[in-house]
């Protein structure tokens, strides 16, 4: 299978993926900081697409898995890891505060960038730095424990 049909392929994923966030309007962050506003004005429609997302995901998952691999790949990359520490903890709750603070996650930045707003660019500039900051301290503390 050629490397480019893969790219294409997870080009499509991706675009799917970015359409489904903007017609559920999750790219906006005044919804998602709503969503977050549990003693104010609350909009539960975020709940609505997560439970949408998991449940596509509990009930096709166990029929790829049973398959001996991806269709678009080697071997199945599942996490090995397991136990929640004190890094799954700590970065839970970084995520948390930058979601509630920018009213973004991942997904919804990279697909709001084709708005082209400054506020925008300056979430994702920052989402950059915070994850190359997150990969050299990760390095850093290996290196020294």
């Amino acid at each position: 299978m050629s490397n480019l049909f893969r790219l294409l392929t997870a080009l499509a994923a991706g675009t799917l993926l970015g359409l489904g966030l903007a017609v559920s309007q999750m790219i906006d962050p005044a919804k998602v900081l709503n969503f977050l506003d549990i003693f104010g004005n609350w909009d539960p429609s975020l709940a609505f697409v997560m439970a949408g997302g998991l449940a596509v995901n509990a009930l096709i998952t166990p029929f790829i898995l049973k398959r001996q691999r991806p269709l678009l790949a080697e071997f199945f990359r599942l996490p090995l890891k397991v136990e929640i520490d004190k890094r799954i903890i700590i970065g839970g709750i970084l995520f948390g505060i930058g979601w509630g603070l920018a009213g973004y996650c991942p997904g919804p930045i990279i697909t709001s960038l084709s708005f082209i707003d400054r506020d925008i660019l300056i979430v994702f500039i920052a989402f950059v730095v915070g994850t190359f900051a997150s990969r050299w301290a990760l390095a850093h503390t290996k290196n020294t424990a």
